[in-house]
């Protein structure tokens, strides 16, 4: 088996935190419990995904600010929040305080772009000022530069029995540089490095031409347009070839799986696929066909995975529609033997 030019340095996995309208609590727990297991493996990091009015985690910071209580090692994230729906100098507030409770764990990840189904809440959200949101990279560097400790006022000092503070309130001194963009297109690839930031790149990008033209092939190959991301984000990044990239890829191992697991996964995958024949909507999104089969399968073909190859970091999607027994064992299988295979040993 080839070796990858970058050896795997750090295994994560991420997952979308459903639950059942009936008994939410217990979908929560469940995601917490996964988390724990997560640790336990050896998992260098967790990361949850975002969902509103739907039946997935709608306050990551909040569920993470309870796992980080119940953990004491394990890295935890959030791929992505969607900036649209949040106040920057209030998420800020969030993060620094539970990336102080969790003695600095948390790697925040946000992308931009207006709410989904906008013109459906747009007066929920924002009766006031729906019109003139801005819902670009200006949010995010809004957000970049209150969590990096810049000044969110010009006033600070005492008034009455009340002191004042000029910058966001605590200040969490290294959770600046922990800070991710989830993008998959050339331009916020090339904006995340500009800004130091690091890079989240999933199974989804957008079909491009070389300099960020739609439509340059028929047949784009995904792997391939990843990798320009990549290229181009260490290109603009301070850091240069040392900026971090994570890449998350749907993988599921089924080394420990029953008969019956293996069929539902198989299942599942086959039902996906199509979408990964050719991109997808106005938009052009490509989506990369969700790996299932032994570790050794799975970890071949991500060495032959031309992105894959260019990371070091990786945080592999759980399917979401699956049981917590099917989430216990894919990550004891990737823990086990699909790491191994990659290069990567667990932490203690």
């Amino acid at each position: 088996m080839p070796p990858t030019s970058r050896p795997l340095s750090k295994l994560g996995f991420l997952t979308i935190g459903l639950f059942d309208e009936a008994d939410p609590r217990r979908g929560h727990e469940s995601t917490l419990e996964i988390i724990e297991l997560g640790e336990r493996l050896g998992f260098d990091s967790a990361w949850i995904r975002h969902r509103h009015l739907q039946y997935g985690i709608s306050s990551p910071v909040a569920v993470l600010a309870a796992a980080s209580q119940r953990t004491r090692r394990i890295e935890l994230g959030t791929a992505v929040i969607p900036l649209g729906w949040e106040n920057p100098l209030r998420l800020a507030e969030d993060l620094a305080t539970v990336d102080l409770l969790s003695g600095g764990r948390i790697n925040p990840g946000v992308s931009v772009g207006p709410p989904m189904h906008y013109e459906r809440i747009k007066e929920a959200l924002y009766p006031d000022t729906a019109d003139v949101e801005d819902f670009g990279y200006e949010r995010v560097r809004r957000l970049l530069d209150f969590v990096r400790g810049k000044p969110a006022t010009d006033f600070s000092g005492v008034e009455g029995f009340e002191v004042f503070a000029d910058r966001v309130q605590p200040h969490s001194p290294g959770l600046g540089s922990r800070m991710w963009y989830g993008g998959g297109s050339l331009r916020s690839a090339q904006w995340a490095g500009e800004h130091g930031m690091n890079f989240l790149t999933s199974s989804v990008v957008k079909a491009e031409g070389p300099a960020g033209a739609e439509g340059a092939e028929e047949s784009p190959d995904f792997a391939e347009i990843q990798l320009a991301h990549i290229r181009a984000f260490r290109a603009h990044h301070p850091d240069g070839e040392n900026a971090r990239v994570s890449q998350g890829l749907v993988v599921i191992p089924t080394d420990s799986a029953t008969p019956e697991q293996r069929a539902k996964y198989e299942e599942y995958v086959a039902k996906r696929t199509p979408r990964t024949l050719s991109p997808q909507g106005p938009a052009r999104l490509l989506f990369a066909p969700d790996l299932v089969g032994t570790s050794a399968e799975i970890a071949e073909r991500l060495h032959a995975h031309a992105a894959f190859r260019e990371v070091d970091e990786v945080a592999f999607a759980l399917p979401f529609t699956f049981e917590h027994d099917d989430y216990v064992q894919i990550l004891t299988d990737v823990a086990a033997r699909l790491g191994p295979a990659l290069g990567w040993r667990p932490k203690a």
